[in-house]
Protein backbone atom coordinates (compact mmCIF):
# COMPACT_ATOMS: atom_id res chain seq x y z
CA UNK A 1 0.00 0.00 0.00
CA UNK A 2 1.28 3.48 -0.90
CA UNK A 3 0.82 5.72 2.15
CA UNK A 4 0.26 9.45 1.57
CA UNK A 5 0.59 11.24 4.91
CA UNK A 6 -2.22 13.75 5.46
CA UNK A 7 -1.16 15.55 8.66
CA UNK A 8 0.25 18.80 7.16
CA UNK A 9 -3.09 20.19 6.03
CA UNK A 10 -4.38 23.69 6.64
CA UNK A 11 -7.94 22.40 7.03
CA UNK A 12 -6.87 20.94 10.39
CA UNK A 13 -7.31 23.84 12.87
CA UNK A 14 -4.18 23.09 14.91
CA UNK A 15 -2.06 22.82 11.76
CA UNK A 16 -3.60 25.99 10.30
CA UNK A 17 -2.31 27.85 13.37
CA UNK A 18 1.17 26.42 12.86
CA UNK A 19 1.16 27.48 9.22
CA UNK A 20 -0.19 30.95 9.96
CA UNK A 21 2.50 31.44 12.61
CA UNK A 22 5.21 30.00 10.35
CA UNK A 23 6.14 27.51 13.07
CA UNK A 24 8.91 25.77 11.15
CA UNK A 25 10.09 23.35 13.82
CA UNK A 26 6.58 22.08 14.54
CA UNK A 27 5.94 21.51 10.82
CA UNK A 28 9.30 19.77 10.49
CA UNK A 29 8.37 17.50 13.39
CA UNK A 30 5.09 16.55 11.71
CA UNK A 31 7.01 15.73 8.52
CA UNK A 32 9.67 13.73 10.36
CA UNK A 33 7.16 11.70 12.35
CA UNK A 34 5.14 10.80 9.25
CA UNK A 35 8.30 9.76 7.38
CA UNK A 36 9.44 7.65 10.32
CA UNK A 37 5.99 6.02 10.44
CA UNK A 38 6.42 4.83 6.85
CA UNK A 39 4.73 7.52 4.73
CA UNK A 40 5.74 7.16 1.08
CA UNK A 41 4.64 10.73 0.31
CA UNK A 42 3.90 13.69 2.56
CA UNK A 43 0.86 15.67 1.48
CA UNK A 44 0.97 19.42 2.07
CA UNK A 45 -2.10 21.64 1.81
CA UNK A 46 -2.11 25.38 2.60
CA UNK A 47 -5.14 27.46 3.60
CA UNK A 48 -6.16 29.53 0.57
CA UNK A 49 -6.79 32.61 2.69
CA UNK A 50 -3.14 32.89 3.77
CA UNK A 51 -1.64 33.23 0.28
CA UNK A 52 -1.74 29.67 -1.00
CA UNK A 53 1.08 29.74 -3.53
CA UNK A 54 3.60 31.48 -1.30
CA UNK A 55 2.62 29.31 1.68
CA UNK A 56 3.00 26.09 -0.31
CA UNK A 57 6.46 27.23 -1.39
CA UNK A 58 7.35 27.75 2.27
CA UNK A 59 5.89 24.39 3.30
CA UNK A 60 7.74 22.56 0.52
CA UNK A 61 11.04 24.01 1.70
CA UNK A 62 10.32 23.20 5.35
CA UNK A 63 9.24 19.61 4.68
CA UNK A 64 12.10 18.89 2.29
CA UNK A 65 14.58 20.03 4.94
CA UNK A 66 13.00 17.67 7.47
CA UNK A 67 12.33 14.40 5.63
CA UNK A 68 13.71 12.53 2.64
CA UNK A 69 10.24 11.69 1.36
CA UNK A 70 8.63 13.02 -1.85
CA UNK A 71 5.82 15.54 -1.55
CA UNK A 72 2.20 15.40 -2.60
CA UNK A 73 1.26 19.00 -3.50
CA UNK A 74 -2.37 19.42 -2.51
CA UNK A 75 -4.42 22.27 -3.97
CA UNK A 76 -7.87 22.70 -5.53
CA UNK A 77 -6.22 25.06 -8.02
CA UNK A 78 -4.43 23.53 -11.01
CA UNK A 79 -2.88 26.95 -11.60
CA UNK A 80 -1.20 26.76 -8.19
CA UNK A 81 -0.02 23.20 -8.87
CA UNK A 82 1.48 24.34 -12.17
CA UNK A 83 3.42 27.03 -10.35
CA UNK A 84 4.77 25.37 -7.19
CA UNK A 85 5.89 21.93 -8.39
CA UNK A 86 9.22 23.45 -9.48
CA UNK A 87 10.17 24.03 -5.84
CA UNK A 88 10.27 20.28 -5.19
CA UNK A 89 13.73 18.75 -5.26
CA UNK A 90 12.38 15.40 -6.43
CA UNK A 91 9.26 14.24 -8.27
CA UNK A 92 6.11 13.86 -6.19
CA UNK A 93 2.35 13.79 -6.70
CA UNK A 94 -0.01 16.42 -8.10
CA UNK A 95 -3.08 16.34 -5.84
CA UNK A 96 -5.33 16.62 -7.74
CA UNK A 97 -6.92 16.83 -11.20
CA UNK A 98 -10.33 15.85 -12.54
CA UNK A 99 -12.51 16.39 -15.58
CA UNK A 100 -13.89 19.61 -14.08
CA UNK A 101 -13.16 22.45 -16.49
CA UNK A 102 -11.36 24.49 -13.83
CA UNK A 103 -8.98 21.66 -12.96
CA UNK A 104 -6.95 22.06 -16.19
CA UNK A 105 -6.07 18.39 -16.41
CA UNK A 106 -4.42 18.84 -19.81
CA UNK A 107 -1.88 21.32 -18.43
CA UNK A 108 -0.93 19.03 -15.54
CA UNK A 109 -0.65 16.03 -17.85
CA UNK A 110 1.63 18.00 -20.17
CA UNK A 111 3.95 18.71 -17.23
CA UNK A 112 3.93 15.01 -16.40
CA UNK A 113 4.78 14.12 -19.99
CA UNK A 114 7.89 16.30 -19.70
CA UNK A 115 8.68 15.29 -16.09
CA UNK A 116 8.42 11.48 -16.09
CA UNK A 117 8.91 11.03 -12.34
CA UNK A 118 5.77 12.92 -11.36
CA UNK A 119 2.52 11.17 -10.46
CA UNK A 120 -1.02 12.46 -10.12
CA UNK A 121 -4.23 11.88 -8.19
CA UNK A 122 -7.17 12.03 -10.61
CA UNK A 123 -10.66 12.36 -9.14
CA UNK A 124 -13.65 10.85 -10.92
CA UNK A 125 -15.81 13.96 -11.17
CA UNK A 126 -16.83 16.45 -13.84
CA UNK A 127 -18.80 19.67 -14.14
CA UNK A 128 -22.23 18.09 -13.63
CA UNK A 129 -24.27 18.59 -10.53
CA UNK A 130 -23.12 16.30 -7.74
CA UNK A 131 -26.26 14.16 -7.82
CA UNK A 132 -25.61 13.29 -11.47
CA UNK A 133 -21.82 13.11 -11.63
CA UNK A 134 -21.53 10.60 -8.80
CA UNK A 135 -23.37 7.74 -10.49
CA UNK A 136 -21.35 4.63 -11.26
CA UNK A 137 -21.84 4.90 -15.02
CA UNK A 138 -20.73 8.52 -15.12
CA UNK A 139 -17.67 7.92 -12.98
CA UNK A 140 -16.57 5.11 -15.30
CA UNK A 141 -17.04 7.44 -18.26
CA UNK A 142 -14.86 10.07 -16.58
CA UNK A 143 -12.27 7.36 -15.84
CA UNK A 144 -12.07 6.46 -19.54
CA UNK A 145 -11.70 10.14 -20.50
CA UNK A 146 -8.83 10.58 -18.06
CA UNK A 147 -7.04 7.46 -19.26
CA UNK A 148 -7.42 8.46 -22.91
CA UNK A 149 -5.77 11.80 -22.17
CA UNK A 150 -2.94 10.02 -20.36
CA UNK A 151 -2.45 7.55 -23.19
CA UNK A 152 -2.29 10.35 -25.77
CA UNK A 153 0.61 11.88 -23.84
CA UNK A 154 2.24 8.48 -23.17
CA UNK A 155 1.77 8.75 -19.43
CA UNK A 156 1.97 5.26 -17.94
CA UNK A 157 -1.09 4.12 -15.97
CA UNK A 158 1.18 3.30 -13.01
CA UNK A 159 1.76 7.06 -12.54
CA UNK A 160 -1.94 7.73 -12.02
CA UNK A 161 -3.79 7.35 -8.72
CA UNK A 162 -7.51 7.17 -9.50
CA UNK A 163 -9.67 8.58 -6.69
CA UNK A 164 -13.26 7.22 -6.82
CA UNK A 165 -14.16 9.90 -4.24
CA UNK A 166 -15.52 8.09 -1.23
CA UNK A 167 -18.03 10.20 0.69
CA UNK A 168 -19.21 10.18 4.28
CA UNK A 169 -21.74 7.46 5.04
CA UNK A 170 -24.02 9.95 6.80
CA UNK A 171 -23.96 12.65 4.12
CA UNK A 172 -24.36 10.77 0.85
CA UNK A 173 -27.58 8.82 0.25
CA UNK A 174 -27.40 6.33 -2.63
CA UNK A 175 -28.62 7.46 -6.02
CA UNK A 176 -31.60 5.73 -7.59
CA UNK A 177 -30.49 2.41 -9.05
CA UNK A 178 -27.14 2.50 -7.24
CA UNK A 179 -25.98 0.12 -4.53
CA UNK A 180 -26.44 1.51 -0.99
CA UNK A 181 -23.70 2.40 1.46
CA UNK A 182 -20.16 1.30 0.77
CA UNK A 183 -21.23 -1.42 -1.67
CA UNK A 184 -21.38 0.99 -4.60
CA UNK A 185 -17.89 2.32 -3.87
CA UNK A 186 -16.44 -1.18 -3.64
CA UNK A 187 -18.11 -2.15 -6.92
CA UNK A 188 -16.52 0.87 -8.59
CA UNK A 189 -13.06 0.03 -7.21
CA UNK A 190 -13.32 -3.51 -8.58
CA UNK A 191 -14.42 -2.24 -11.99
CA UNK A 192 -11.52 0.23 -12.11
CA UNK A 193 -9.06 -2.50 -11.13
CA UNK A 194 -10.38 -4.83 -13.83
CA UNK A 195 -10.46 -2.16 -16.51
CA UNK A 196 -7.06 -0.61 -15.79
CA UNK A 197 -4.98 -3.12 -13.80
CA UNK A 198 -1.85 -0.94 -13.71
CA UNK A 199 -3.34 2.21 -12.18
CA UNK A 200 -3.21 2.94 -8.49
CA UNK A 201 -6.57 3.39 -6.78
CA UNK A 202 -6.56 5.81 -3.87
CA UNK A 203 -8.95 7.31 -1.34
CA UNK A 204 -8.91 9.60 1.67
CA UNK A 205 -9.60 6.97 4.31
CA UNK A 206 -11.15 9.26 6.93
CA UNK A 207 -13.77 10.70 4.55
CA UNK A 208 -15.98 7.67 5.08
CA UNK A 209 -16.50 8.35 8.78
CA UNK A 210 -17.10 12.10 8.80
CA UNK A 211 -19.98 12.92 11.15
CA UNK A 212 -19.85 9.58 12.96
CA UNK A 213 -18.71 8.82 16.53
CA UNK A 214 -15.62 6.65 17.17
CA UNK A 215 -14.50 7.42 13.64
CA UNK A 216 -11.29 5.44 13.63
CA UNK A 217 -13.10 2.09 13.85
CA UNK A 218 -15.17 2.88 10.77
CA UNK A 219 -11.94 3.93 9.02
CA UNK A 220 -10.29 0.62 9.92
CA UNK A 221 -13.15 -1.42 8.52
CA UNK A 222 -13.31 0.69 5.39
CA UNK A 223 -9.56 0.34 4.75
CA UNK A 224 -9.70 -3.44 4.90
CA UNK A 225 -12.74 -3.68 2.61
CA UNK A 226 -11.31 -1.20 0.10
CA UNK A 227 -7.98 -3.00 -0.05
CA UNK A 228 -9.70 -6.31 -0.75
CA UNK A 229 -11.56 -4.62 -3.62
CA UNK A 230 -8.33 -3.20 -5.12
CA UNK A 231 -7.26 -0.06 -3.23
CA UNK A 232 -3.48 0.28 -3.52
CA UNK A 233 -2.86 3.85 -2.32
CA UNK A 234 -4.37 5.88 0.51
CA UNK A 235 -4.39 9.39 1.94
CA UNK A 236 -4.33 8.83 5.69
CA UNK A 237 -2.77 9.56 9.04
CA UNK A 238 0.37 7.40 9.20
CA UNK A 239 0.67 8.16 12.91
CA UNK A 240 -2.47 6.09 13.58
CA UNK A 241 -0.81 2.83 14.60
CA UNK A 242 -4.12 0.99 14.63
CA UNK A 243 -4.74 1.89 11.00
CA UNK A 244 -1.19 0.85 10.12
CA UNK A 245 -1.80 -2.52 11.78
CA UNK A 246 -5.06 -3.00 9.85
CA UNK A 247 -3.34 -2.16 6.56
CA UNK A 248 -0.35 -4.43 7.15
CA UNK A 249 -2.58 -7.20 8.46
CA UNK A 250 -4.85 -6.95 5.43
CA UNK A 251 -1.87 -7.04 3.08
CA UNK A 252 -0.72 -10.18 4.87
CA UNK A 253 -4.12 -11.85 4.56
CA UNK A 254 -4.34 -10.90 0.87
CA UNK A 255 -0.80 -12.11 0.20
CA UNK A 256 0.26 -8.80 -1.33
CA UNK A 257 3.70 -8.55 0.25
CA UNK A 258 6.63 -10.86 0.95
CA UNK A 259 4.50 -12.84 3.34
CA UNK A 260 6.15 -16.17 4.08
CA UNK A 261 4.83 -16.86 7.58
CA UNK A 262 3.72 -13.20 7.87
CA UNK A 263 7.34 -11.98 7.93
CA UNK A 264 6.57 -8.48 6.60
CA UNK A 265 3.83 -8.02 9.19
CA UNK A 266 6.27 -9.03 11.92
CA UNK A 267 8.90 -6.61 10.61
CA UNK A 268 6.41 -3.73 10.60
CA UNK A 269 5.41 -4.58 14.17
CA UNK A 270 9.03 -4.63 15.32
CA UNK A 271 9.64 -1.26 13.66
CA UNK A 272 6.95 0.18 15.94
CA UNK A 273 4.38 0.97 13.26
CA UNK A 274 1.49 -0.56 15.23
CA UNK A 275 -0.23 0.15 18.50
CA UNK A 276 0.93 -2.64 20.77
CA UNK A 277 -1.87 -4.60 22.45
Amino acid sequence: MILIGERINGSIPSVAKLIAGRKEEEIRELARRQAEAGADFIDICAPAECGEEETLHWLIDVVQNAADVPISIDSPSAKVLQSVWRYCKRPGIFNSVSMESGKRIDEIFRIMAEQPGWQVIAMLCGDERISHSFTLKRRLGILDEIMRKAENLRIEPSRIHIDPMVESLVLTPPQEGEKPGIAGYLELVRLIRNRYPQVHITSAISNISYGLPARRYVNYGFAALAMEAGLSSAILDPLDGGLQAVICGTETLLGREEEECGIEYIRAYKRGRFIKP
